[in-house]
């Protein structure tokens, strides 16, 4: 038997961890038993609220090696700097299901990087995909909840689904994607990961650049049918947490390797298309990519709750010489957030392990103060104000650098931007079906949207899902009018 004795939360011994304190073998519980109260409304308490979106989840720590010793010239990132090794985490989710749901249904994969740089914590959240659904972040609860459950019946709709896609075509280009084959990618390994957005790196001279992050798998890149991927939802649930799991278990590490693409400051005002629009790519022919350095996952987590679920990812977490861009996703992402952890984790959650900086100078020198669960604190001698004169914390705007300024001109409006002539919804995804996909990957992406348009109950909207398609293709919206059933009278 073990030498170790159960205590309570307060550290005293326990008399049992089997029976509670009764008047008599058969009497009434005494509430006087408070080891019993204690276990009992731990346990009502040990969950926090799912996120609402990327809830279904799992991730590893590992490394980032800058590799490529050029790219100083474009950030003074210190993670970007020759040969720096930065220790990191990583969280692979799906959009749309719940906590409990498959890991592979239809949908993006979360691609949530922390790095614990020597200039404090920088996050990069992006997905699988390199567009996203929408270019506004005032639609992003709309399109969620479009994606998620009916409020009656509690299920998820087709109808709902392809009311709002059809209503938005600048949904198209990812919708192509997630209908293709990294819809359902065969395993987090086995898929890219991108920034999606555009963000802006800064120089130590101060130059700007506007770049795209890329994350090619080293595994290479595999979907998996809709077949197999119906058959684990039931037989395997948790099938690419596992996955991941146990590769990093054997010792069979997985690694991406890190490109960026990179836009000249000044041309991003006069370029053929928005640059800050999500649902567009960057062609490769105009900004080809460029090595940066090599990402490897290398350790699980010792305690799931303690470091998955409670780690926080933040577009708003910048280091010196990378910031933000006109993007305006990217700009919504950076209240919403950092403001959805405060809710859901705690005003705190910067002081779990998880999320804490590694850098010494990020310790005692915030003047953030208080609230729930404060963890972390300041000498008591230490000044609670700035400015002060009595040796606090000061700013420093040469070590920080800007994070994210740019030209704008104009009145504040509500409008989408039309000051490039390729700004259209359905071009890219065109490009992508026409001229990327295979004739195999043509013939199972028009079997997929047959069967999720061939789902949608209302003549209506089947209409505007088969235009949407159209517009990318005729050939293709043709054939998707062909072979759908008519819908049941």
């Amino acid at each position: 038997m073990t030498d170790k004795f159960t205590t309570t939360n307060a550290g005293a011994p326990v008399a049992s961890d089997q029976h509670s304190l009764t008047i008599g073998n058969d009497g009434p519980t005494s509430l006087t038993d408070h080891y019993l109260v204690e276990k009992l409304a731990q346990f009502n308490r040990e969950r926090v609220p799912e996120r609402v979106v990327h809830a279904k989840g799992g991730g590893a720590y590992g490394t980032f090696t800058t590799t490529n010793p050029e790219i100083a010239k474009y950030t003074r990132a210190a993670l970007f700097q020759p040969g720096v090794e930065t220790e990191m985490l990583a969280r692979f989710s799906t959009v749309a299901g719940e906590s409990g749901s498959p890991d592979t249904w239809r949908d993006p994969r979360g691609f949530a990087l922390k790095f614990y740089t020597t200039e404090g914590n920088y996050d990069l959240v992006g997905n699988n995909t390199p567009t996203f659904f929408i270019k506004d972040g005032i639609k992003f609860p709309d399109f969620i909840r479009s994606q998620k459950r009916l409020p009656g019946s509690h299920l998820r709709d087709n109808d709902m689904q392809w009311d709002f896609w059809s209503l938005q075509p600048e949904s198209a280009h990812q919708v192509t994607w997630l209908m293709g084959e990294r819809g359902i990618p065969n395993s987090w390994r086995e898929m890219n990961g991108y920034g999606s957005h555009t963000y802006q790196w800064m120089n130590a001279e101060g130059e700007r650049f506007w770049v795209k992050y890329h994350f090619i798998s080293q595994q290479g890149v595999h979907g998996m049918s809709n077949e197999k991927a119906a058959e684990l939802a039931g037989s395997d649930a948790d099938v690419h947490i596992r996955d991941l799991y146990t590769h990093i278990e054997d010792g069979d590490f997985p690694r991406w390797d890190l490109k960026v693409q990179i836009m000249p400051y000044e041309d991003a005002k006069t370029y053929r298309f928005n640059p800050f629009d999500l649902t567009k790519i960057w062609p490769h022919a105009d900004y080809p990519l460029v090595d940066v350095g090599v990402m490897e996952l290398n350790r699980n987590p010792a305690n799931y709750f303690a470091e998955i679920e409670q780690a926080t990812f933040a577009p708003s977490n910048f280091v010196p010489g990378i910031g933000t861009s006109p993007d305006k996703m990217l700009m919504a992402r950076i209240f919403s957030y950092a403001d959805a952890h405060r809710y859901r984790v705690g005003t705190n959650h910067a002081d779990l392990p998880v999320n804490q900086p590694k850098n010494a100078d990020a310790h005692g020198h915030s003047y953030s103060k208080d609230g729930a669960m404060r963890y972390s604190f300041s000498a008591p001698e230490t000044p609670v104000y700035a400015p002060n004169s009595l040796g606090g914390a000061h700013a420093d705007a040469d070590r920080a650098g800007e994070t994210g300024n740019w030209e704008a001109d104009g009145a504040m409006v509500r409008a989408a931007a039309t000051l490039h002539p390729e700004d259209d919804d359905f071009g890219q995804a065109g490009t992508l079906y026409r001229d990327v996909f295979t004739d195999a990957q043509k013939a199972a992406f028009l079997e997929t949207i047959t069967g999720h348009v061939g789902a949608v109950k209302s003549d209506e909207i089947r209409e505007r899902a088969i235009q949407y398609w159209t517009h990318v293709d005729a050939d293709l919206g043709a054939s998707l009018r062909a072979n759908l059933a008519p819908i049941p009278a």
